[in-house]
C-alpha cells in the first residue's frame, strides 16, 4: 500500500493522524515501500489573464497542458514557462504540446507529447461570442500513428478548454477546416468540446447506447513515485443524477487497479449532493473519520475536480459526517467552498 495520512482506527488523541504503511486497506491500492508526494495543485481565486486564449501577457506564467503518460493515458502537466509580450497563452500551450518541438526540455520524464513532430501553429483564433478557438496546424499534423488519433484530438481539446473563456474548439489544417481527422476519421465537423470525453473506459456490462459519461480524476505516479491526476470519461448505466453517479463511481475506484489508484476509500457513503446555483455541496458519512482529523489533500481534490468537471458548478462544498471544518493534511482548510484549481500535476521536469 503506499502511505496514507488517514489511517483507519490509528489516531493520536484523536486528532494526531501519523502516517504508516499497512498493509490490507488504505487510500491507495499500489504497492510501494516509499513516501508519496502528494500531487502539486495550485488554486486560485480569479483568472490569471494569461490563461485566457485571447491573453497576450509577458512574464512568468504556468501552463497547463495534456501529455501522455508511460501507462497511455493523458493527464494534465502543469509547466513554467515565459509568456512573450506578442505570445498568446493557447497557441504557446499548443506549441509546447508538438513532439520532439522547441519546448521538449520543459516537459517532465515519463511524458510525451503528441502534436505530430514538425507541427507548426499557422495561426490561432479566438472567438469570444462563441467562446471558440480556432486553430490552424501546418502540412506536418497529419504525420502520425492513426492509433494516437484520439489522443491528439482530446489532448488538444482538454488543454484549451481548461483555459477560462474557451468552451469549444476547432481544428484546421493548411487553411481548410477539417471535418474528420485524416487517418482514422475521427469527426471534426461539429466544434470540439469536453464532451468528447478523455481516457474513455466502459463500466462492466454498459451498452453505449444507453449510457451516461462521467469523468472521474484518479491518481497515478511517475517512475520517480511522484503523484498525479489523471482524469477518466467512464461509461456507466444511464442515470439522471451524473454528479452523484459520478461521485459513486470515484470511490468504487478505477477499472485498471494496475495503472490508476483510488483516491477515497470504499466504505465511504453518500448522504446527499444538492446544487444551488454554482455551489454543490457533497455530504460524506464516514463512521471512522473523528472530528479533528486530517483528510488527505488527494481525496479533497479529487471530489472538487470530479464533481466540477461532471456538474459545471463553479465550487464545492464538502462535509463529512455533518461537519464543515474539513483541513486536509497539507492544512488547506475546506470550511467554505471550493473552487476547481486552475493547475494541477506540477510534475518535476
Amino acid at each position: 500500500m503506499i502511505q496514507k495520512r488517514w489511517i483507519r482506527g490509528a489516531v493520536l488523541s484523536g486528532v494526531l493522524v501519523i502516517p504508516i504503511i499497512t498493509a490490507g486497506c488504505g487510500l491507495f491500492s499500489q504497492q510501494t515501500n516509499k513516501t508519496i508526494d502528494p500531487p502539486q495543485v495550485e488554486v486560485k481565486d480569479g483568472l490569471d489573464g494569461a490563461q485566457t486564449g485571447q491573453a497576450a501577457l509577458a512574464g512568468q506564467d504556468t501552463m497547463t497542458v495534456y501529455l501522455e503518460d508511460y501507462n497511455g493515458y493523458l493527464a494534465p502537466i502543469s509547466i513554467q514557462t515565459t509568456l512573450g509580450k506578442n505570445e498568446t497563452a493557447a497557441q504557446k500551450a499548443l506549441e509546447m504540446m508538438v513532439e520532439n518541438g522547441t519546448y521538449s526540455s520543459l516537459l517532465p520524464k515519463d511524458f510525451r507529447a503528441l502534436i505530430p513532430q514538425g507541427t507548426q501553429i499557422k495561426s490561432y483564433k479566438y472567438d469570444k461570442e462563441q467562446k471558440l478557438a480556432v486553430v490552424d496546424f501546418s502540412e506536418a499534423f497529419t504525420d502520425y500513428n492513426a492509433q494516437d488519433e484520439r489522443k491528439i484530438v482530446e489532448a488538444i481539446t482538454w488543454t484549451l478548454t481548461a483555459m477560462p473563456g474557451i468552451e469549444g474548439v476547432e481544428i484546421w489544417h493548411e487553411g481548410t477546416k477539417l471535418s474528420e481527422m485524416p487517418l482514422d476519421s475521427f469527426p471534426l465537423d461539429n466544434k470540439l468540446t469536453r464532451n468528447i470525453g478523455i481516457n474513455i473506459e466502459a463500466a462492466d456490462g454498459v451498452n453505449y447506447a444507453q449510457s451516461t459519461p462521467v469523468t472521474l480524476y484518479f491518481s497515478a505516479q511517475t517512475s520517480n513515485d511522484e503523484q498525479y491526476y489523471v482524469p477518466v470519461t467512464r461509461l456507466i448505466a444511464r442515470s439522471d443524477t451524473p454528479t452523484k453517479a459520478a461521485l459513486e463511481q470515484l470511490i468504487s475506484g478505477p477499472l485498471n487497479k494496475k495503472e490508476l489508484t483510488a483516491v477515497i476509500l470504499p466504505d465511504v457513503k453518500i448522504n446527499n449532493i444538492a446544487q444551488e446555483g454554482d455551489v454543490v455541496t457533497v455530504d460524506l458519512q464516514d463512521e471512522v473519520f473523528q472530528s479533528g482529523q486530517t483528510v488527505p489533500t488527494e481525496m479533497l481534490q479529487a471530489i472538487v475536480l470530479s464533481v466540477t468537471e461532471n456538474s459545471k458548478a463553479a465550487t464545492v462544498k464538502i462535509t463529512l459526517n455533518g461537519g464543515s471544518n474539513i483541513v486536509d493534511d497539507a492544512n488547506n482548510s475546506y470550511s467554505e467552498p471550493v473552487g476547481r484549481p486552475h493547475h494541477v500535476n506540477a510534475i518535476k521536469s
